[in-house]
């Protein structure tokens, strides 16, 4: 293995993380990189997803969290084993095809490094990378149009060093901040279901989260608030959403392009919101 002065790390360096994911926040690293704070003492993401923003920070210790087992698992077995990530990965990319795609969504891997190597190579060839399961848990989304399988981008290597530290759990969101102390710093970027459901990700979750869960979120938030724990949390710029984080930190408008809709009509710039507590950031 090569010594860490070898590999690509540290704040100048870019890391791009090797899922996508639906409400990624790559575009927030790139254009909202001073809503972040400076310093803190450790960072605790509960949606974890594509892990954007921790690539971006690279921090030292970290809890990084999702109630996706198969997700986190991956990460898991990148962290352990990616040189046979990506072995698994070869082959699949050398046979991939059309009735190759639906007969391994179909299959059944028992050992654990073949499941990440799956769930990866199926994120890259179904359709925009979503990630969708049926009432019985099973991945069902139709393969797409891609048919890269190994990127240019990859370096496990380095993505399996910045996972040394790192904890990784398979937990709600409440778990996950309620482990959180003052001088930590909590990404919180969930599933954007508003009040109303008037929200194009809800067709994509199986569990679907719930206004009941964005309430219980923003107890979670407010519980950690109140033990000086720096948050960024990021939310649909719904009336409801807005209403309901009155009066916890300052609110920043975000702006992005969506490109998830199927539907060219659907996409198009979209308005989100940030929240920031307990700390200050130059905006912008």
């Amino acid at each position: 293995m090569r010594s860490r002065r070898n590999l690509k790390i540290g704040p100048q360096c870019t890391v791009v993380p090797f899922l996508k994911w639906a409400g990624g926040k790559r575009w927030l690293t790139a254009q909202y990189s001073h809503l972040f704070p400076t310093t803190f003492d450790r960072y605790i993401e509960p949606f974890l997803g594509s892990g954007a923003v921790f690539f971006y920070l690279q921090p030292r210790t970290a809890v990084l969290s999702d109630n996706n087992a198969e997700l986190i698992n991956t990460y898991l077995q990148i962290r352990s084993n990616w040189q046979k990530v990506q072995r698994s990965l070869r082959r699949h990319q050398a046979n991939h095809g059309a009735k190759y795609y639906y007969d391994e969504r179909a299959r059944k891997h028992q050992v654990l490094h073949e499941k990440a190597a799956q769930f990866i190579y199926l994120n890259r060839t179904c359709w925009n990378g979503l990630y969708r399961v049926n009432l019985n848990g099973e991945f069902n989304v139709p393969k797409g149009t891609k048919s890269t399988v190994l990127l240019s981008s990859d370096d496990f290597e380095t993505v399996s060093y910045l996972l040394k530290s790192v904890r990784l759990l398979t937990a709600d969101f409440e778990t996950s901040i309620a482990r959180a102390h003052a001088g930590d710093f909590v990404f919180v970027d969930p599933p954007y279901v508003t009040r109303h459901n008037f929200n194009g990700f809800l067709r994509y979750n199986d569990k679907i989260f719930s206004w009941d869960d964005q309430v219980r979120l923003h107890s979670a938030v407010a519980a950690a608030a109140r033990r000086g724990v720096m948050l960024l949390v990021t939310n649909a710029a719904n009336r409801s959403v807005l209403r309901l984080y009155r009066g916890i930190g300052k609110s920043v408008t975000l702006r992005r392009n969506s490109v998830l809709a199927a539907d060219s009509n659907d996409r198009g710039a979209v308005n989100e919101v940030a929240f920031m507590i307990n700390y200050t950031a130059k905006l912008n």
